[in-house]
């Protein structure tokens, strides 16, 4: 498997984003973004990079604490959608549609990077790739905070096997991206393809119900 034809979620996200209906649940910052963004240094009006920004919750809220914010996605709906609601707030943000696996940024660009329910769609190429983009653009002492997919979640072994822990389910799932690569891991395997970074938090929760756990992480690049 490559890259070309696993990191392929977007497409579902882009039709979701399409609709009131399947932009309802994401509007919202989580209360983990909230947390870490109150002890971001205001220094310096430093640069922070939405990764997988949607329909830009958390880059709206991010603008509007004053930071100097960045925001990709594959996917021209979020995009667009972004930079209307950010207009209409009168905010600036730096929008771009780019992949997790070539982001359109220099080395050590940003002191802060969020990748909220992004970096395990496609199999262990994809994300292993993901992950290397977001050391090279964070710089030394930044923070990266990010959600995978655990072992216990109740997705994980259903559908389709393409990949070590990567799995495809015909039927959709709820947002219609699970007929697309997840990939899923378990606690060792998460210090394996973060060994770039100094772990500083790594918690498995549920996220959205019973059996939704997703590792939580913050981390620092070595």
């Amino acid at each position: 498997m490559t890259t070309a034809n696993t990191e392929t979620a977007h497409q579902a996200w882009q039709q979701n984003w399409a609709t009131t209906a399947g932009r309802a649940p994401w509007l919202e910052p989580e209360q983990d973004v909230i947390a870490i963004a109150a002890n971001l240094t205001r220094e310096e009006n430093p640069a922070v990079l939405d990764l997988g920004c949607g329909v830009g919750r958390h880059a709206l809220y991010l603008a509007e604490l004053g930071f100097r914010v960045s925001a990709c996605d594959a996917s021209s709906q979020g995009i667009a959608i972004t930079s209307q609601e950010a207009k209409q707030r009168g905010l600036s943000i730096d929008l771009a549609e780019g992949r997790m696996t070539d982001l359109p940024y220099r080395n050590t660009q940003f002191a802060y990077v969020l990748a909220w329910n992004v970096i395990y769609h496609g199999d262990p190429h994809v994300v292993r790739r993901a992950i290397a983009e977001i050391h090279r653009v964070l710089r030394p002492g930044g923070v990266y905070q990010g959600t995978m997919l655990s072992k216990r979640n109740e997705s994980y072994n259903q559908g389709r096997r393409i990949a070590p822990n990567t799995f495809v389910s015909d039927e959709g799932g709820i947002d219609g991206d699970k007929n697309h690569p997840h990939f899923y891991c378990d606690a060792a395997e998460i210090v394996d393809l973060f060994k770039g970074f100094d772990i500083i938090s790594l918690v498995d929760r549920e996220q959205r119900g019973p059996r939704s756990q997703h590792w939580h992480i913050v981390a620092e690049p070595k």
